[in-house]
């Protein structure tokens, strides 16, 4: 049998339970970048969640998995950096402006030597993982609790970690949402799209807030803006990526709803993670702050979470 060729991931349901059973498993939820590894042969295909390369990206990770004696697995895990010990996107994002150090954290096994593991439960297929590679460098396996869901909870936003996923330990791999794997959040953090950008202000250059939103039925409804959280390089960067993007209407929903002056809109292609505190009850979001542009999932899949 062939190795797959794509990047059909297994996805997790956001819920607001929090449980202790037996027959699951939990997990540190990891902010990074999703990546499924593919090796059938000597090279191996690092590609994100919407199919897109990232060997180029993090070529150490390529190369110590290509360094590996198992020459035909596919893989699941992210790809994270850390910051005074806990995974960060917005570190992870800094990663083409200066020396940031990444691991490949490693949570499922898909395939081996041949054989499609994912119809497997999913304790079966942990112990295959877990005998398949030679761990190190920066590659990790992703450590599991197999009971006291709801203290490991606890422990996790006390240690300032972005949650947990639990996932139910006789599950197969499916290439969908599911709610055998579920989300237990600590803080509130999401994908949303770029829109338009205000003008900046002050000392400021470049731009001052973006302009945010996701998708309902097709359409991008408004969810506020975000002017925190940019350095100049990351200024510099988003307004190099939104220039060529420019456009004259806005592409909101509801555009009368957005009360800022001197807006240059965009097509809503861009895709950012943004951290805030809560929603408000007329959908926008509370306290954000920029951690980052996403480049591994497409902006009409963005849709609101919480």
């Amino acid at each position: 049998m062939r190795a797959p060729k794509h990047a059909e991931a297994m996805k997790a349901t956001l819920t607001d339970e929090r449980f202790s059973d037996p027959g699951w498993i939990y997990e540190r939820k990891l902010d990074g970048v999703r990546c499924i590894a593919i090796r059938d042969g000597k090279r191996v295909r690092m590609l994100s969640r919407n199919d897109l390369p990232l060997n180029e990206r993090y070529p150490e990770v390529a190369e110590a998995l290509e360094a590996q004696s198992l020459r035909r697995f596919a893989i699941d895990g992210e790809v994270v950096a850390f910051d005074r010990g806990r995974t960060s996107f917005a570190a992870l994002a800094r990663r083409g402006h200066r020396h940031v150090k990444v691991y490949l954290y490693v949570f499922d096994l898909l395939w081996i030597d041949g054989r499609d593991v994912r119809p497997l439960p999913l304790r079966e297929r942990k112990r295959l993982l877990r005998d398949a590679l030679d761990w190190g460098g920066p590659l990790r396996l992703t450590p599991h609790r197999n009971e006291h869901g709801e203290a490991y909870f606890e422990e996790a936003c006390r240690k300032g970690w972005e949650g947990l996923i639990a996932k139910r330990a006789d599950s197969p791999y499916t290439t969908a949402r599911s709610r055998d794997w579920l989300k237990f959040k600590c803080d509130q953090a999401q994908e949303l799209v770029i829109g338009g950008f205000t003008p900046p202000k002050g000392s400021r250059r470049e731009l001052g807030a973006l302009l945010l939103g996701h998708f309902e039925d097709g359409r991008l409804e408004y969810a506020g803006k975000v002017g925190t959280g940019f350095d100049g390089d990351t200024l510099a960067d988003l307004a190099e990526r939104m220039r060529p993007l420019r456009r004259e209407e806005p592409p909101f929903a509801r555009p009368e709803a957005i009360r800022e002056r001197g807006v240059t809109w965009v097509e809503p292609e861009l895709v950012a993670q943004v951290g805030f505190t809560e929603w408000t009850r007329d959908g926008r979001l509370r306290h954000p702050r920029f951690l980052g542009l996403r480049f591994d999932k497409a902006a009409r899949e963005v849709v609101r979470e919480g």
